[in-house]
């Protein structure tokens, strides 16, 4: 089964919009509580991973918007920017991770995995896409949807946690 480009239209323009409102709300939220996360590493971290996927959201969307773009042109560019962005994430992962104090190990262990589930995915599409043609556009649906679950999740950290 393919897909046309053409009916993904309206779910890319929505995610477009919701990851460009969702970075801005964050980049506030983040210079409110600048003084603290800056006094923490490992939350520079998380602000960096938080901003790094939904931005991310908004590129994939954009290079999936530009008109009359063929599969493989496609697939070749979600492949290239999904390997740019699961080296930026797992790099930052993994220095969270190092820096965890034992007893919060485990939990940025599952942070590290959640990550992987998010961003892997857009790098199958895009093999999807060079391969199997229009198939790789349903790979990039629980990638964008992983990374907004995980952005806003640590955007709640960042905004709130940070407060207790």
């Amino acid at each position: 089964m393919t897909s046309n480009l053409t009916e993904w239209n309206d779910f890319y323009v929505a995610t477009a919009g919701a990851a460009a409102a969702l970075t801005g709300l964050i980049f506030v939220g983040i210079s409110i509580n600048l003084t603290q996360i800056l006094s923490f590493p490992i939350l520079i971290l998380k602000a960096s991973v938080a901003l790094i996927l939904l931005v991310s959201i908004l590129i994939f969307s954009v290079f999936l918007l530009v008109p009359k773009e063929n599969h493989n042109l496609i697939g070749y560019e979600i492949i290239g920017f999904g390997l740019l962005v699961w080296v930026l994430v797992t790099r930052a992962d993994l220095k969270i991770y190092l820096k965890a104090l034992k007893e919060f190990k485990s939990v940025y262990l599952f942070n590290l995995l959640f990550d992987q589930l998010a961003i892997l995915p857009y790098v199958l599409a895009g093999l999807s896409l060079l391969f199997f043609h229009g198939t790789g556009f349903y790979w990039i649906v629980p990638a964008m949807i992983l990374s907004f679950i995980k952005a806003v999740f640590d955007a709640w950290v960042l905004l709130i946690e940070i407060k207790r």
